[in-house]
């Protein structure tokens, strides 16, 4: 069966950007509520009863929602579809292909950082969301604000409970509600602007240069703040390969944009005119009436953002097994129509404890967004980088660098912006980011280092070479069909040499196979596996995969059959290696990540789990290998 649909039917523009509001923009839709507020936050921060410094933040936010999302991201950056896929890891892939050997190696740990920090992030976007729509009852009553970290932690316990469920059903909800929810904002901003029309000279761009130059200090701190109103920006090139580039467009320059605008215009108005409302200008400007059912779709919002970025985090990790940087782990199709909609339970659970560690280190959304900036520059600036080298490759060095100094002139002013924030919780991302990073790489290098040990076993001889020899030696050849797994498409795989001195017979039908992941995102059944048909009942079976398809055994002998290799899974003996790994001083590798790589291989799940194979029909032989 196709991993991905290629033949979906065709979708009507307002209805797929429908679909896309409510899944590409629910982080950066609910960025409002507390965005502008983390502005005015800390000892350097600007003073909010100065109309020039309101002004100058207001201009400086909707010119950076100009910039960044309208310009980068919409005009450029989507441009770079690897086969209409987007995403870290799609980007890194496509610069990959473009480049030569050597350079790609370094430019992977580019690849490989921004997937750790998205990962992070995906870990404080529930956290921040969450909590700073839940602080809305604190306007209700003020005896309500003890109950702010309890109810968010049982919230985004419940969103996680409910992953394993898929997200086909809640999903057909998330563009109408996100609708209402743009639309609340900008209902409820016009009023405001309307009272206080000054706060429209803001879109002055004089208004934020003045202001970064009167004070650069201030503004610097400033910056830490206007950073998240694009913190959603990375979703709309993650989910390029779900809705194209027109629906994404459409959905911001019609109802997204407009509705960020207002509301953070109309946040400016409530400042204006009291800059007590500081404290949570987002609720200031609800009218006490609607405070509650603003909250519950607040709250509402902030859950269909975060389940945009938890199912992003799974979709990613799966694209790092694929891709040989994580561990294989379990990974739950939850839909029989689109291969997209998985769920992975130990990432799920992972994803759970830190989301609930981080609300309880960070009770409050202001602690959480000093956190959260420093996470979103740096995936920005990997981003930018990358897409310099394509941009290089497309039009030329002089263009490409031009256009990466561009974009780098709107990132590093971010970066280090939230540079100060580190001591104050900044660490965390970084932190979580780091590990994640360690454990990609070690992982990488680990199976390199295996790859290259299975090759030294695997001899010099070709697989139709060791067939013939098979013939002259006699031996005993009984019925039915082997299957040997091998990560090399070349040689005699080690593991068939080990079977053969060891029980001396050999089936009377050999399929050597090979499962490659190639650097696009899916593959054609076209180009699904090749098949070598070698002497006296070998044969040679590469499949191929993308990215961000799961390798499913089934599939591939149901190919192997439309080209006339049979062999039913009921009927077959599928022959996997278990390695005993054992550390040793040889050099290559620092011993403590030796240890790592020998832990992630005990927990990683078996290849019979992950490629789907009925345990009844599987062989394992052991074999121990020194690293």
């Amino acid at each position: 069966m196709e991993s991905r649909d290629h033949s979906r039917r065709p979708v009507g523009l307002p209805l797929a950007a429908l679909g896309a509001l409510g899944i590409v923009y629910g982080d950066i839709g609910t960025s409002p509520l507390y965005a502008l507020r983390a502005c005015f936050e800390g000892e350097t921060a600007p003073a909010v009863t100065e109309e020039a410094n309101v002004l100058g933040v207001l201009s400086l936010f909707f010119w950076a929602l100009m910039l960044v999302v309208c310009v980068k991201y919409l005009a450029f950056v989507l441009r770079a579809a690897n086969h209409g896929e987007g995403g870290v890891l799609s980007l890194l892939s496509l610069v990959i292909q473009k480049t030569a050997a050597r350079p790609a190696r370094w430019i992977a740990l580019l690849g490989v950082t921004g997937a750790a920090l998205l990962s992070s992030e995906g870990m404080l976007t529930p956290a921040i969301s969450v909590v700073s729509a839940v602080e809305g009852l604190e306007h209700v009553a003020h005896g309500l604000s003890g109950w702010v970290v309890p109810l968010s932690i049982t919230i985004i316990v419940g969103l996680f409970l409910v992953q394993r469920r898929g997200t086909a059903g809640i999903g057909a909800l998330f563009g109408p509600i996100m609708l209402v929810w743009f639309a609340t904002l900008a209902a409820l901003s016009l009023p405001w602007i309307l009272r206080r029309p000054d706060v429209l000279l803001a879109i002055n761009p004089a208004y934020a240069i003045g202001f970064v130059l009167d004070n650069p200090t201030r503004a610097m701190s400033a910056l830490a703040g206007v950073v998240l109103c694009v913190t959603g920006s990375e979703a709309l090139y993650a989910d390029l390969g779900h809705f194209g580039h027109r629906p994404i467009r459409w959905a911001w320059f019609t109802v997204a944009f407009p509705g960020l605008v207002l509301s953070y215009f109309g946040q400016g108005a409530v400042l204006l005119d009291s800059p007590a409302a500081v404290a949570n200008p987002f609720f200031a400007v609800v009218p006490h009436a609607l405070l509650i059912p603003v909250t519950i779709l607040a709250t509402m919002a902030t859950v269909i953002a975060s389940q945009a970025l938890i199912s992003g985090v799974f979709s990613l990790t799966s694209q790092g097994i694929q891709l040989g940087y994580l561990p294989r782990l379990r990974i739950v199709h939850t839909s029989r129509v689109r291969e997209g909609q998985i769920y992975l339970p130990e990432v799920n659970w992972a994803l759970m404890v830190c989301c609930v560690g981080l609300v309880i280190l960070f009770p409050g959304s202001s602690e959480l967004s000093a956190a959260y900036g420093t996470a979103v520059t740096l995936t920005m600036t990997i981003t930018t980088l990358l897409f310099t080298i394509i941009a290089s490759r497309w039009w030329g060095l002089p263009a490409g660098l031009a256009i990466g100094i561009l974009f780098l002139s709107l990132d590093i002013p971010f970066v280090l912006a939230n540079a100060d924030k580190i001591p104050h919780g900044a660490w965390v991302p970084l932190a979580i980011g780091g590990v994640l990073f360690v454990m990609m790489t070690t992982w990488r290098a680990g199976r390199v280092r295996l790859a290259q040990f299975l090759q030294s076993r695997a001899g010099t001889g070709t697989l139709e070479e060791f067939a013939k020899e098979i013939v002259q030696s006699e031996v005993v050849r009984v019925p039915g069909t082997a299957v040997f797994l091998t990560s090399a498409p070349t040689g005699v795989p080690p593991l068939l040499r080990h079977h053969l001195e060891h029980n001396r017979a050999l089936h009377e039908q050999i399929i050597v196979l090979s499962i490659l992941t190639e650097h696009a995102p899916f593959v054609s059944n076209k180009r699904r596996v090749d098949v070598e048909p070698l002497k006296d009942g070998f044969f040679r079976v590469v499949a191929h995969y993308g990215f961000m398809q799961t390798p499913r055994v089934k599939d591939i002998l149901t190919h192997c059959h439309e080209r006339e290799l049979h062999a039913k899974v009921s009927e077959t003996s599928f022959y996997l290696g278990r390695e005993r790994l054992v550390v040793t001083k040889r050099k290559g590798m620092l011993r403590w990540r030796k240890m790592l790589f020998v832990i992630l291989s005990k927990n990683a799940h078996s290849a019979a789990d992950f490629f789907d194979i009925p345990a009844e029909r599987v062989v394992e032989v052991g074999m121990q290998i020194e690293l």
